[in-house]
């Protein structure tokens, strides 16, 4: 437990570092909170949230403290979740450099999470580049919240933490709860399956039913695209090159998608990657709300996500 190895590090050299500290006030998981389960799933939580949504760019987070504090994570993060592309190095080898990549992240989270504000920051780039825990978890859940408010996250996630202020007079301690996430009440969990994806409500079905409904899609695709000589027998496997999806898109929403922008005859995966990656893109910028697809799913068979995207679709044009 890392938290823990600095808590007993800090209680034994804490009169050498006296000086460095002084006016600030720090914070420290207690280590009988660092094994609370609670505080483990939305670890896991978060973990898997980060690997899911960088799964195209091939990285793998294992460690919320070793693998955040560089800033290669959350750049890529940032590039995913609000298409930001800032002019940073991709690898930043040497502390200055993670500092000062950090430091141009932080500025650009800052007016995208709204935290102008700064006696409402629960982190900072000094924290978060030395592996603070705490401050980690706070910036990782508070993306969530902007980014992918739908995401569902361990609910009423409260840790005690001891808070130290180093001054002139000498050190006060105290003991504080620390909130996470927020509980949820009995009205929230009903709005939460109110608002649950109908695709997700579905699958829960028995399997006749969605065989139903996966036909209803496949009448509606056949429908609006036999006018280009094309068919859908099979959705599972149909869609994973992106070539139908773009066409159908092209057919609902009324315009012409140039030929050299997509590959029409794709033989890799990544070029059905980039196809799938320009359909999603275009439904994105038509308004469509598509919660939790990616488009390394679609290429993968994943019935899942190919199911929200023409039900998007399907919804909106239904009655054409």
């Amino acid at each position: 437990m890392m938290e823990e190895n600095i808590f007993n590090y800090q209680k034994e050299e804490e009169p050498v570092e006296l000086e460095s500290f002084q006016g600030e006030k720090r914070k420290l998981i207690q280590p009988t909170s660092l094994k609370d389960p609670k505080l483990e799933k939305l670890k896991e939580a978060l973990v898997d949230w980060i690997n899911k949504t960088l799964k195209p760019e091939h990285i793998v987070v294992q460690s919320l403290e070793e693998d955040v504090y560089d800033g290669l994570v959350l750049h890529h993060l940032l590039s995913r979740l609000a298409d930001v592309h800032l002019n940073v190095e991709e690898i930043a080898l040497t502390s200055t450099a993670q500092i000062r990549k950090l430091e141009i992240i932080m500025e650009e989270l800052g007016k995208r999470l709204g935290t102008q504000d700064s006696s409402q920051i629960k982190w900072n780039v000094k924290l978060i580049h030395n592996k603070d825990l705490l401050a980690t978890l706070h910036l990782l859940v508070a993306m969530v919240r902007c980014f992918q408010p739908e995401l569902d996250l361990p609910s009423d996630v409260k840790i005690e933490v001891v808070v130290i202020e180093v001054s002139k007079s000498g050190i006060k301690s105290d003991v504080q709860v620390e909130i996470l996430t927020e509980g949820s009440s009995d009205t929230d969990s009903l709005s939460n399956t109110e608002r649950e994806d109908p695709i997700e409500q579905l699958l829960k079905l028995e399997a006749h039913k969605v065989n139903t409904v996966k036909k209803a899609l496949v009448h509606f695709v056949n429908q609006h695209i036999s006018s280009l000589g094309l068919q859908v027998i099979d959705m599972d496997k149909q869609f994973a090159d992106g070539v139908i999806l773009l066409l159908l898109i092209g057919q609902l929403e009324g315009f012409f998608i140039p030929l050299f922008d997509f590959n029409l005859t794709p033989v890799s995966d990544s070029e059905m990657l980039h196809n799938v990656t320009l359909a999603l893109d275009l439904l994105k910028d038509t308004g469509f709300q598509l919660s939790n697809v990616d488009p390394q799913d679609i290429v993968s068979l994943d019935t899942t996500a190919t199911l929200k995207v023409l039900y998007a679709l399907f919804n909106k044009h239904k009655g054409k």
